[in-house]
């Protein structure tokens, strides 16, 4: 007879949950770089900001399809001579090479889920950010980066950026209506900084950004392409990082490939899916979603939900 004592006994580790922790710490590492932008939104019990536990907006941003949107949206924007030149001329990215990406990623969450003060505080943000950008591009063209057509081409690629990926990569396929209720959400955010054209459905959104008549390339939209697809990051990191970059890539639009010089490699949709796929059985959605969810006491499917929101992890410790 077996009379060991198993009380003590330790459990070997699950590999699918070593597995899971490891895609939680390889993909959150790479907007890991930001301040918290929504640290006190509870404090805004009720506010729902922009848009609301019914909107496509919460449900699109939430999805980590959204880690490839931003890598497409900084890619698509290097297009723009004027805009990358006052990326290259005003930015810290080489010294700081995901430090624009989490900013990004600190105004999406803001704007998206956060209350009204945060929404308007990121608003501010980046407005103060923008007065400071003035210059001339490398063809003689001024530029400022509160110039509403400049503005629109930043916003109208993030836009385009979150739909592409979410149909491309997203959890689930969206109806015509919601993919143009969700642009006309967005377009909430874009007048709030005085962009200008705002289209107002998807199919006139992906027709504006990838006819845009001033995409060319230049200088800044070389460096910009180079530094995107190989940042100087730590290995564990970059492997991550390259996988999304190539499903960024492949659904950019074809003029705007071509002219940003690069070429989808082979596969790279169907890694892209399988990878995001991954990604959400590890990470589920955002625990920014749940956050504003909670903010607004709105009801909660668990099963959308792996990560607690920030405030609920500091309860528990």
């Amino acid at each position: 007879m077996d009379r060991r004592d198993y009380s003590c006994d330790v459990l070997p580790p699950n590999p699918f949950e070593l597995l899971r922790v490891e895609v939680v710490r390889r993909t959150t590492g790479l907007f890991a770089f930001g301040n918290d932008p929504m640290a006190r939104t509870m404090d805004y019990a009720g506010d729902p900001g922009l848009f609301g536990p019914d909107s496509m907006t919460w449900e699109v941003m939430g999805d980590v399809s959204g880690f490839v949107a931003g890598i497409r949206a900084l890619l698509i924007q290097a297009a723009h001579p004027e805009v990358v030149a006052g990326v290259a001329d005003h930015s810290r990215y080489r010294e700081d090479p995901l430090g624009r990406l989490s900013r990004t990623s600190d105004y999406v969450t803001a704007t998206s889920y956060g209350a009204m003060p945060e929404v308007e505080q990121a608003v501010r943000i980046v407005r103060a950010a923008h007065r400071r950008v003035v210059g001339i591009s490398h063809r003689g063209v001024a530029y400022r980066a509160d110039d509403p057509p400049l503005a629109a081409w930043v916003h109208n690629s993030l836009t385009d950026s979150f739909l592409a990926c979410y149909r491309a990569y997203g959890a689930r396929r969206l109806s015509q209506a919601e993919a143009d209720r969700f642009v006309r959400e967005q377009a909430r955010i874009g007048r709030l900084l005085d962009a200008e054209p705002i289209p107002e459905t998807a199919d006139e959104l992906s027709r504006w950004v990838a006819q845009h008549p001033a995409v060319a390339p230049s200088p800044g939209m070389r460096e910009a392409v180079a530094f995107l697809r190989e940042p100087p990051l730590d290995p564990a990191v970059l492997f991550g990082y390259r996988v999304l970059a190539s499903a960024a890539i492949v659904i950019i639009p074809p003029q705007i490939r071509q002219a940003l010089a690069i070429k989808p490699r082979p596969g790279a949709r169907s890694v892209g899916q399988a990878s995001t796929t991954i990604m959400r059985w590890a990470l589920a959605n955002s625990p920014r979603w749940r956050q504003a969810l909670l903010r607004v006491d709105a009801p909660i499917d668990e099963r959308l939900f792996k990560q607690k929101a920030p405030f609920e992890t500091l309860e528990a410790a």
